[in-house]
């Protein structure tokens, strides 16, 4: 074992430590041929599952199909950090285009989500190891220190009245992250086991009637048609919930770019290890660098700490079950002592990777194309755990007012629904961008720890705009 903690002794891919904590699922079986359906649903991670389940709860006579290349949370929904918070991917985009009030609708829909989330979970009886602690995010040089601030006033203006701001004496009451200079703290936060979720998920959406076939890949979709080898199931709505795997699909290589995101696992931390650490609120808990990192504090007592590795891999390819390049593990095992130095020399246990989808504009949709019966929802950009289910919610309200089954509602109306995304730049050109991205925002990370200045890194804000994130 390499003295950074990580080597021999840690389990690489085997798809997420989450899996390996709670054990693989026993497939459901594929399609056995071509069948018909009233919805058939493309993807059966948190937004397919959370759809079908909302559908079939309104509506128990809708026959309602789901369609899984792998099993119920191969992907994102079974890899991610664990983080069900209230952040939203485009929100400031939707102010521009829409107006400030809508986005603020949006907002106060996303904070409403976490707490429906956790009450569908108890009346399920879901045990997801569901935790809320808020968010609290921090801050340990003067730019970070400064874009802490500004953000924490920014979301005030969102209507988050309940948010707090700290400096470094009370962020240490909290958790003493090294040198932390100041944190933010809402609410609308809980840590979760994402796997435990997403097999309560799809057990409670089977419970209601919904029919899930695993190890079924789509290949094609069209109206009224979802393609696989082994048939095809024919139906008037056919939405498509396929996020950082959406590139696998004929027509969709551009759509929604693959982004990577890679996680480690500690051991399970002594009670005097976490003595020294603090954590007791058992928060999520982020940073405000450039290229962030998210982390929380499992159930077990281990820290699972992310962020981004290899960002893309040239042509939208994705991963082989979780595996992880040595040099990300060791990256992230640096931000994990570099945040609590009495750390050093902790084992990691287990490190993965996994793609998210990532619109050109950064912005998460909601669509249903009426003319075609055509529906989508995703490019959640790393917000996914809550927002899914917010997405949801609203292909239900969207396809039950297609049918004339309901009128429009609140969720109908919010701005991100029928929003249009230019496509990605073809190859070489988007991962050249991609990559150069964020090696850009780890040097203005580098620089801001060395300058010791209160502004923000120029190259940062360079990569936002070509990025298209602001």
């Amino acid at each position: 074992m390499s003295s950074s903690g990580t080597g021999s002794g840690t389990v690489n891919g085997g798809i997420s430590f989450w899996y390996a904590d709670d054990g693989l699922p026993v497939p459901r079986e594929p399609l056995p041929g071509d069948a018909s359906a009233d919805v058939v649903i493309v993807g059966g991670g948190y937004t397919g599952l959370w759809t079908a389940y909302y559908l079939k709860e309104a509506a128990p006579s809708l026959r309602v199909t789901v369609l899984e290349q792998r099993f119920c949370g191969y992907g994102a929904s079974g890899r991610n950090g664990g983080w069900l918070y209230n952040g939203v991917a485009g929100r400031d985009r939707y102010a521009r285009l829409h107006g400030h009030e809508a986005a603020v609708r949006l907002q106060r829909a996303m904070n409403e989500t976490v707490d429906e989330v956790v009450r569908v979970a108890a009346r399920e009886g879901i045990e997801a190891d569901v935790h809320q602690g808020g968010v609290l995010e921090v801050a340990y040089t003067p730019a970070q220190l400064a874009r802490l601030r500004a953000f924490h006033e920014h979301e005030l203006s969102y209507g988050e009245r309940d948010r707090e701001l700290y400096g470094a004496h009370e962020t240490a009451e909290r958790v003493r992250v090294a040198g932390a200079v100041g944190s933010a703290w809402t609410p609308h936060g809980a840590r979760l086991h994402p796997v435990k979720l997403v097999k309560g998920l799809a057990a409670a959406a089977e419970a209601l009637g919904v029919t899930i076939h695993e190890r079924t890949p789509v290949t094609e979709i069209r109206p009224g048609h979802a393609v696989t080898p082994y048939g095809t199931v024919r139906a008037p709505y056919v939405l498509r919930c396929t996020e950082g795997f959406t590139a696998s699909l004929k027509g969709q290589r551009r759509t929604w770019l693959p982004m990577n995101s890679s996680m480690i696992a500690t051991q399970r931390l002594s009670p005097e290890q976490w003595a020294r650490i603090g954590w007791e609120g058992r928060e999520t808990l982020g940073d405000m660098a450039h290229a962030y990192m998210y982390a929380q504090r499992t159930a077990d007592d281990r820290i699972a700490l992310g962020g981004r590795g290899v960002p893309y891999r040239f042509g939208s390819r994705t991963d082989h079950d979780g595996g992880t390049r040595q040099a990300t593990v060791d990256a992230l095992y640096g931000i994990l002592v570099r945040f609590f130095p009495s750390l050093a020399g902790v084992r990691v246990e287990h490190a993965w990777s996994g793609v998210l989808g990532v619109p050109r504009d950064w912005c998460a949709t909601v669509t249903l194309d009426r003319a075609t019966g055509l529906g989508w929802a995703g490019g959640y950009v790393g917000s996914g755990v809550a927002t899914t289910n917010l997405a949801a919610r609203t292909l239900r309200d969207l396809v039950r007012l297609d049918s004339g089954q309901a009128g429009p509602t609140g969720l109908t109306g919010l701005p991100w629904v029928g929003h249009k995304v230019r496509k990605w730049e073809p190859e070489p050109f988007r991962w050249i961008g991609v990559h150069g991205m964020y090696a850009t925002y780890r040097t203005a990370d580098r620089r801001e720890l060395t300058t010791h200045s209160a502004e923000s890194s120029r190259l940062a804000r360079l990569a936002d705009r070509v990025a298209g994130r602001h």
